[in-house]
């Protein structure tokens, strides 16, 4: 049985680009200097939204392994892109590094929900696949951002307490695991903080669309569950792994952390 929806047409969506003059308004009040920046982003959300739409129906009709996977590969670096660009501290091979933690850690979630879980025909079926991996980046890249800067930067800053550690007996590891495990943690908040709220103060995207869709609010709702928990899986691995490729790049053969390495931009 086919589900009923409202089809919003590019009149709609002009009406609600009306919502648009509130911060514009507000940034022209208080002189914040972001009218453009807002203009930008907003053509921006159209014009990449848009082309995705006309992407996805392709992929989705032509329903080849060989597109779905060039697809998820090009997703992948862009997100481990703009996770190292969030990051204040970055590391040599530092978006490579991203792109392995990021590709290992929703891999291996996302098929194994889709093969496990839900029991697609095919492991690359793009209705599920793409969309699935693409929640997962835009909550993995934020987690591996804030832990890799959150690891470095106190690393960094407490450079005098691990020498102190070294110098009294520790292994490196030892004494570099403290500010590790904080990295890991800092990354880990947000998906943790979103699963405290979720259904008293928020309503996920993925089900509210899938509402606004037509789809019963239960099924809704078990589906928005499923991806919470593959978010937090796949956050905390991406997290772990690239802290752990930082920690074995900045470490020296001879127990000594290679501070020279660590290098700082704005992010």
């Amino acid at each position: 049985m086919g589900v009923d929806y409202i089809q919003l047409t590019p009149w709609d969506l002009a009406l609600a680009a009306v919502l648009l003059l509130i911060p514009a308004a507000i940034s022209i009040a208080l002189r914040l200097g972001l009218e453009k920046n807002l203009a930008v982003a907003s053509v921006r959300t159209v014009v990449q939204l848009a082309f995705l739409g006309l992407i996805l129906e392709w992929v989705f009709s032509a329903d080849r392994w060989f597109y779905v996977v060039p697809m998820l590969a090009v997703m992948l670096v862009f997100a481990a892109r703009a996770g190292i660009q969030r990051s204040s501290r970055r590391f040599p091979g530092a978006y490579v590094a991203a792109f392995a933690a990021l590709a290992l850690a929703t891999s291996v979630t996302t098929f194994g929900i889709t093969e496990v879980v839900i029991n697609v025909e095919q492991w690359y079926e793009p209705q599920y696949v793409i969309p699935l991996l693409g929640m997962l980046l835009g909550n993995g890249l934020t987690g591996i951002s804030l832990g890799l800067d959150r690891m470095l930067s106190d690393m960094t800053t407490r450079r005098r307490a691990i020498e102190a550690r070294l110098a009294l007996g520790a292994t490196l590891w030892r004494a570099c695991l403290p500010w590790v495990r904080q990295g890991v943690r800092n990354g880990m908040i947000p998906i943790i903080n979103s699963m405290m709220i979720v259904g008293l103060v928020s309503l996920p995207g993925m089900m509210t669309g899938q509402i606004l869709a037509g789809v019963p609010p239960a099924d809704a709702v078990a589906y928005q569950i499923l991806i919470m928990f593959m978010i937090a899986a796949a956050t905390a691995l991406g997290v772990i792994i690239l802290c752990l490729i930082a920690f074995r790049v900045i470490a020296d053969p001879m127990e000594r952390v290679r501070w020279d390495v660590i290098t700082r931009h704005e992010a």
